[in-house]
């Protein structure tokens, strides 16, 4: 599971379910007949396309969260429980992806500190041969190269301020 995870990756992203079911399998029906799912579940990680960008990113970001640049989270992703939460402003301007056309909510997530940061750069094997282009449409969306508005995508118009510093 370690290697599909930290070796495939997001180039197959599928393999962590084959390595995932494979031990299970493995734990039902035990020895000897366990040892074709193990070698399944090999054969499916050593001739699977290769990826650590995901193993990257998530090292880069704990390398920021270790110097200390956590930042706070913006208000309008905090949750909103009680009055006094709400009287803070929490959730206030709040923009739904599933809302606004394709999606992709041009609305701030990452704390002020670290917006700017890219972690996840995919690689042009497997899956992330799909997933790179995707993520540079996205990240196009988010930095205001698409013409979409703000005002479907991006500002609180409750309070003018505008909230479409993007991250990717």
């Amino acid at each position: 599971m370690i290697a599909s995870a930290e070796e495939v990756g997001m180039a197959a992203p599928q393999i962590l379910q084959v390595t995932v079911a494979a031990a299970q399998a493995v734990a039902m029906v035990g020895m000897p007949e366990a040892r074709i799912i193990l070698s399944e579940a090999v054969i499916a990680v050593a001739t699977a396309p290769k990826s650590n960008a995901s193993y990257n990113a998530i090292n880069q970001a704990l390398a920021d969260v270790d110097a200390g640049m956590i930042g706070q989270v913006p208000l309008w992703l905090r949750n909103a429980p009680t009055k006094l939460m709400k009287d803070w402003g929490n959730k206030e301007g709040y923009i739904y992806a599933h809302d606004v056309p394709g999606g992709v909510a041009t609305q701030q997530y990452m704390p002020d500190e670290l917006v700017g940061r890219e972690y996840y750069h995919p690689n042009d094997r497997g899956y992330e041969r799909e997933v790179g282009p995707r993520l540079e449409k996205i990240r196009e969306i988010l930095h205001g190269g698409n013409g979409q508005t703000n005002g479907s995508a991006g500002n609180d118009s409750s309070d003018g301020q505008e909230r479409n510093h993007n991250n990717g």
